[in-house]
């Protein structure tokens, strides 16, 4: 069974309008954590291109771009799922972000959930040799930090 990190909170804005900020605006509400760069380089600047069977992508000013991983869902107010890679993964390697987006009168719970860092060996850079629970742990937090900047950015 795999590991999943669960982080939910509700924005004053609707399904289509919190949707519209998460893909559209993530560069903007983005929080990069060192303990979870993409890249050596860091974060750049997300940007979703393309919807279901697209990319996530970090674009950097020298015009380089890293695919941190494909689309797999785009189901525009309702559901978001794409991979997650950071640059040292093994080809065969990666995460999975699963973003639900649920109407409740004038507010939208908007719920992260990033699967597969327990899947990651303990040893790997990106897990700094944490236990799994302390990897999880962190990527919440770190999860966290992201999304009250996005329900700041989508209010």
């Amino acid at each position: 069974m795999t590991s999943v990190v669960l982080v939910a909170l509700r924005v004053q804005a609707s399904p289509e309008r919190a949707f519209d900020v998460f893909t559209g605006e993530i560069a903007e509400w983005w929080r990069p954590d060192p303990l979870f760069a993409i890249t050596p380089r860091g974060d750049g600047l997300l940007a979703f291109d393309g919807e279901e069977g697209g990319r996530l992508v970090a674009r950097f000013p020298d015009g380089t771009i890293f695919e941190i991983g494909r689309v797999t869902e785009w189901r525009r107010g309702e559901r978001l799922a794409f991979e997650w890679r950071q640059a040292g993964f093994a080809t065969d390697l990666s995460t999975r972000v699963e973003v639900t987006f649920a109407a409740f009168g004038t507010e939208t719970r908007v719920t992260v959930r990033h699967f597969g860092w327990t899947e990651i060996p303990r040893r790997h850079a990106a897990r700094h040799g944490f236990p799994d629970h302390i990897t999880q742990l962190r990527a919440g937090e770190w999860w966290q930090k992201c999304l009250e900047s996005f329900a700041r950015r989508a209010t």
